[in-house]
């Protein structure tokens, strides 16, 4: 275990980086492997923070490939409780534009094949019903009052993006985002009894909104690189709000009355 010590994490893409005062990187290993890179801490508003990019410091891991139990112990371990994940996401409905702000407050999963569990024996059942920490959701919404607070990220395997008939399926749902990364992130910081909200940056008409086009790698890329500085910039205020101890949610208490087949880092 490192000596390193954080409150909160980030998530995100490699342009965070520059989220942090004179940050230091960390190497660490977990017994489920390597994380995607070295843990980046360093000061954000008087507060030591953690970064890790999730898809490898230059992308080097689709999002089926994301060690994401690595990842999430991995930041435990540095004493991180509260994890705020940035992500991309494709609009599912047609008000949700590019470049709109969403914090969800439900997931959907249709990914395949990913280990999204640390109980790997026994019987351990967490409660998911509410997939993200309250408390921290609550924290993001009011950030800024553009942002749109609430609906459903259905998150799919990926890396192909969804065909038109998979997108008018998921929008016919009700569904508001689709994504490839949101889980098992959740569900695995539920696990480790760590509040974690995402917060979701528009960056296409997913497949079944429009007709005619296809949502393209570098139409997605670019407006989320558009909208860098503008997440960076909101986080701040978050992180500075955050209250000293966590409040507000349940997230701490998760794994009461479950036999642990791990010891929690």
């Amino acid at each position: 275990m490192s000596d390193a010590q954080a409150e909160v994490a980030v998530i995100g893409g490699s342009g965070f980086y520059e989220f942090l005062a004179g940050p230091y990187e960390v190497d660490l290993s977990t017994p489920y492997g390597d994380p995607s890179a070295s843990i980046a801490i360093g000061e954000v508003s008087g507060r030591q923070v953690a970064f890790l990019p999730r898809h490898g410091r230059h992308h080097e891991f689709p999002p089926h490939r994301v060690n994401y139990r690595a990842n999430l112990w991995a930041l435990r371990s540095l004493g991180v409780r509260r994890i705020i994940a940035p992500c991309a996401v494709g609009s599912l409905q047609p008000e949700l534009g590019p470049g709109a702000l969403v914090v969800p407050d439900q997931l959907v999963d249709r990914t395949s094949g990913r280990v999204q569990t640390y109980f790997d024996t026994g019987a351990g059942h967490v409660g998911f019903a509410d997939p993200y920490c309250p408390a921290l959701r609550a924290s993001l919404a009011q950030a800024d009052a553009a942002i749109v607070a609430g609906g459903a990220m259905v998150v799919v395997e990926g890396p192909r993006f969804s065909t038109r008939a998979e997108s008018q399926w998921y929008a016919a749902q009700g569904w508001s985002l689709v994504n490839m990364t949101g889980h098992p992130e959740a569900v695995l910081a539920r696990e480790l009894a760590v509040c974690y909200a995402a917060i979701a940056l528009v960056t296409d008409r997913d497949a079944g909104v429009q007709t005619g086009g296809s949502v393209s790698q570098a139409e997605v890329f670019a407006e989320f690189g558009r909208n860098i500085d503008r997440l960076r910039d909101l986080l701040e205020g978050v992180v500075a709000g955050l209250p000293a101890e966590r409040a507000g949610c349940d997230c701490a208490r998760a794994l009461d009355g479950i036999d642990l087949p791990f010891e929690l880092p």
